[in-house]
């Protein structure tokens, strides 16, 4: 499938390069001189009649007793046969029939002079003039171009014409052999340089249609190859690199005249589960249905579209107003949507395949780089994505998530531990029936060189995005643990862990080797696991949590019912917790809400992990927790987040660990 389009390519390249065969070579060749051939005749009829009008003088010095009649004879053939050909080539008759009617007039020419010359009484004169006949023959083999057969049967009744002649006119025996000879001899040889001549031009026609053909599959091939290097071998659409050549043009085109123009990426959603489950050739077979359905869709607005790696795909459009963009953007996405190809193995709530948009558009601010568009448009895809995926964004320079602030926040993480511009406080997590406060979740904070406060909400997407999540998040492990944990100043330290540290190969590793240096049991960490992250559940990260559960971390499922895969993680992996979201608990205060929190209450437990509940700032909403019987409650209520040091003072001596103070798995 892979080299289907251009397998196809080759082929149809083949076709149109295939060689004519004898039969159409000989019609190629007769159609190609047709015109050239027309207008050789024409001039060389008109020379031919005014010459042997012009033969009317030798006429006169020679024969003058029939010279009348000689002289009416040429003017009439003459007239009659130019008025002819003019007519045939008024009416765009074929060089076939042109050529006849020369022939036909050399003919009559030679007869209507002949035999009236031969009632001449001056037969010495005679006897000289008639070898002027074999010019007649001459101008059928060589003046006029015609076809050997056409020629053969013009010079042939000329020949017999004079020996018809001869017949009436016979000076003596020996001018009869002698010019019945030099006849024949003429006939012979002009017969056989016509045929020399007919087979050069056929033979210079070919080798000039060698050269056109040669040229042309030179030129062609090249199109082909150029094509193909342009085209992407899977969908036929344009490849990055003829992509990255429009955007070039485009870009130009901006600068130079200011006609803006939209770059619009787009991805499709889970696409490394769809091949792993249906297999690469359903994959390939998705991407080729996709991409000729926007394709289609686009095309009509002006849009071109190519393939710009894997699954992800660009769409190019020279306008910039941000209504028409935000129209093409959701065409794409709901145009790929309505193809209805199923996705079975998706855990958001949707069963069909999907995909993301991300577009951004020229504006005077776009800045002198063609590549800050292209950004641009990379950062509107990744908040799509964000943001639940099966939806568009827009880029928008105001948004802090997408704007030059965010390449700011990815510098000042590079640098942040070196200067020392992160640091964690911690949040405490109250055992509901006792009251104690053993646990507590760390929690990330970052300033700038200023000392400016960024929010997670921020910092943390962005982290991911450039993957300094990884040495970030080893960081806030190990601080974690001699902060707290080494002395014993807390029992059990919930830190919130990115998709993107349990993709990466060897850190199940990495954590066992900070327990390890830190002199802290695996039983005294917990990792959250965010519902809302839209994280993949494939065999990586099921085999990095099964890693971490063998160390004794315990694992937490955070920001339940805040997304679709909930249910579906409760019934792949075995948390020791799991965290209902705060909107639950706010949404408490009406029947329906308080319904809806102790289904999902019940769920849970059914399912066995330990409950906590978030989000709890009044005395009223931890009684309800209490009457609910849930385990366990965080919330500003309940502490807000504070420097280790505040733990430390609070602990005033040291805290052993206990396993039955914690949260923890029920079995």
């Amino acid at each position: 499938m892979k080299r289907m389009f251009a397998n196809s390519a080759e082929i149809d390249l083949d076709k149109r390069l295939q060689r004519p065969s004898p039969a159409e070579l000989r019609e190629l060749y007769r159609r190609d001189d047709e015109m050239a051939r027309t207008e050789a005749a024409r001039q060389g009829l008109w020379i031919a009649v005014l010459v042997y009008i012009l033969f009317s003088t030798t006429d006169l010095l020679l024969i003058p007793d029939v010279a009348t009649y000689t002289i009416i004879a040429r003017l009439t053939v003459g007239v009659i046969a130019l008025a002819v050909f003019e007519g045939q080539r008024h009416l765009k008759v074929s060089i076939t029939y042109l050529d006849r009617t020369s022939a036909m007039a050399l003919v009559l020419g030679y007869a209507v002079w002949i035999f009236p010359a031969i009632r001449t009484i001056h037969t010495d004169s005679l006897s000289y003039y008639m070898i002027f006949g074999a010019i007649f023959m001459m101008g059928a083999n060589l003046f006029f171009s015609f076809r050997f057969l056409l020629s053969v049967i013009a010079s042939s009744a000329v020949l017999a014409t004079f020996l018809l002649s001869l017949t009436a006119f016979w000076p003596t025996n020996i001018y009869a052999l002698a010019f019945s000879t030099f006849y024949v001899s003429c006939f012979v040889f002009t017969s056989y340089v016509n045929w020399k001549l007919n087979h050069e031009r056929y033979n210079v026609f070919l080798n000039a249609l060698e050269a056109q053909l040669q040229h042309r599959e030179a030129t062609e091939r090249g199109e082909a190859l150029l094509r193909m290097s342009n085209t992407d071998y899977l969908t036929g659409l344009e490849n990055r690199r003829a992509v990255d050549h429009r955007l070039r043009n485009y870009w130009k085109e901006w600068q130079a005249n200011s006609r803006g123009f939209t770059a619009i990426l787009v991805d499709v959603d889970f696409f490394k589960k769809y091949n792993d489950f249906y297999g690469h050739q359903e994959g390939d077979r998705c991407l080729i249905h996709i991409a000729a359905s926007i394709k289609e869709a686009v095309a009509p607005l002006g849009g071109s579209i190519g393939r710009y790696g894997g699954e992800e795909f660009i769409v190019l459009a020279q306008f910039s107003e941000k209504e028409r963009v935000a129209y093409l953007a959701e065409r794409i996405r709901s145009t790929v949507e309505q193809l209805r190809l199923l996705h079975e193995e998706r855990r958001d709530g949707t069963s069909v395949v999907t995909v993301s948009v991300g577009a951004a558009f020229t504006r005077e601010q776009s800045g002198a780089k063609l590549e800050k568009i292209i950004h641009e448009a990379d950062r509107a895809l990744y908040g799509a994505k964000a943001s639940g995926r099966n939806c568009t964004r827009l880029f928008d320079p105001n948004d802090p998530y997408s704007s030059d602030e965010s390449e700011n926040i990815a510098a000042l993480l590079k640098i942040a531990i070196n200067q020392n511009l992160v640091s964690l406080v911690y949040q405490p997590i109250e055992d509901v029936a006792s009251g104690r406060q053993d646990v507590v979740e760390a929690l990330m904070r970052l300033r700038t060189l200023d000392g400016s406060v960024i929010p997670p909400n921020l910092f943390i997407p962005i982290a991911e995005r450039t993957g300094m999540i990884i040495e970030l998040g080893r960081w806030v492990i190990r601080t974690a643990c001699r902060d707290l944990l080494a002395d014993n100043h807390v029992q059990i330290a919930s830190i919130n862990v990115s998709p993107i540290q349990l993709k990466m190969p060897g850190f199940a590793a990495s954590v066992a080797a900070i327990l390890y240096e830190t002199g802290v049991s695996g039983s005294r960490l917990a990792f959250e696991i965010t519902e809302g992250l839209e994280m993949e559940m494939h065999s990586d990260i099921l085999r990095c949590i099964n890693d971490l559960k063998t160390l004794g971390i315990r694992i937490w499922l955070d920001d339940f019912g805040t997304g679709f895969a909930g249910l579906s993680w409760l019934r792949l992996i075995d948390f020791d917790t799991v965290k209902i979201d705060r909107s639950f608990l706010h949404g408490s205060a009406t029947a329906r809400g308080k319904a809806m929190l102790q289904d999902i209450i019940g769920l849970i437990r059914n399912r066995g992990p330990k409950i906590l509940v978030e989000g709890v700032e009044t005395e009223k909403q931890l009684a309800l927790l209490r009457e609910l019987r849930i385990d366990y409650a965080q919330g500003y209520h309940v502490g807000r987040p504070a420097l280790a040091q505040t733990f430390r003072n609070d602990a005033g001596e040291e805290v052993r660990p206990s396993s039955t103070a914690a949260p923890s798995s029920s079995a």
